[in-house]
């Protein structure tokens, strides 16, 4: 009995859901130059996509208590008590986890859970804040993560300080700049009813879309220019071929929602959600491989 219990709180840590953060990783993994040992890298991926992500989820759900669709749970169960126990497990787990790696990288997922159970928790809840929760969720995901990445991996500091190297930390909040708000559209009720600020309610449905749209086009001239820098203009036709269904379906949805408010909705978000991940994952996975497996 006790097992089922926990067994019906553990979808809501919404493990699957944590892929959809995996571009970062992969972007801060191609960013480096020099060699990347393998076995470090896998660790980073447990520690964040199956621990600290999954800890963070649920402790969002635990106060937030979703009874509509939340990112990657259509219909989520209800919550119990059984919940924060799980999270508190992941969250011992990755740092654990991160401390064999390296004392450095788990007091850095430390503070990436500390700061992500303000952004749900009741007596701070950021989440009420438009923007300073936007600001919060788009550094820590964005760049402080791929930056956490780096040094999980045992980059030198060289190599994570370089200023190229820092603009494309910078360009990976961006972009989170760009899509974070996009994840809201859907929520607008519940959010209202809660009394949470998002950014995206505080936009608008329309005004969300034309945010996002800036946001990314910053972001993919900031990359554009930053791979000049760097002489990998191979990086940025990789990213420009990848990116192209991205381009497509969010012009598409952007038109879709422009002509029925209906079309903000959670399968669309979802897989806007789905397509942008898989793309640009695997357009820093084959980054990666190029300069580090000739």
């Amino acid at each position: 009995m006790l097992i089922t219990t926990y067994k019906k709180a553990l979808p809501l840590l919404r493990i699957p859901f944590s892929v959809y953060l995996m571009p970062v990783f992969w972007f801060g993994l191609s960013a480096l130059r020099g060699p990347v040992s393998g076995w470090r890298a896998g660790g980073v991926f447990v520690v964040l996509h199956l621990l600290a992500y999954p800890a963070s989820n649920g402790y969002n759900s635990y106060y937030d208590r979703d009874e509509g669709s939340i990112g990657g749970l259509k219909a989520p169960p209800k919550v119990s008590e059984e919940l924060i126990h799980l999270v508190w497990l992941f969250d011992a787990l990755a740092v654990l986890g991160a401390w064999l790696l390296s004392p450095l990288f788990a007091a850095l997922v430390a503070v990436y859970l500390l700061v992500s159970k303000a952004y749900s928790y009741e007596g701070i809840r950021l989440k009420k804040y438009p923007f300073v929760s936007t600001l919060v969720v788009v550094v820590f995901q964005g760049a402080f993560t791929f930056l956490m990445t780096q040094v999980g991996v045992g980059a030198s500091w060289g190599a994570i300080l370089e200023k190229t190297n820092l603009l494309l930390a910078l360009v990976s909040t961006l972009f989170l700049c760009g899509s974070y708000p996009l994840t809201q559209v859907y929520q607008h009720q519940e959010d209202r009813q809660r009394g949470d600020q998002t950014l995206s309610l505080w936009l608008g449905l329309r005004g969300t879309f034309v945010f996002a749209a800036g946001g990314l086009l910053l972001g993919a001239a900031v990359l554009a220019g930053t791979y000049w820098l760097r002489g990998e203009m191979r990086n940025l036709s990789i990213f420009l071929v990848a990116t192209g269904p991205v381009v497509v379906l969010f012009a598409r949805w952007a038109w879709a929602v422009w002509q029925d408010a209906a079309a903000a909705d959670f399968e669309h978000t979802m897989r806007m959600n789905q397509v942008s991940s898989l793309c640009l994952s695997a357009a820093f996975i084959v980054m990666f491989v190029l300069v580090h497996w000739r």
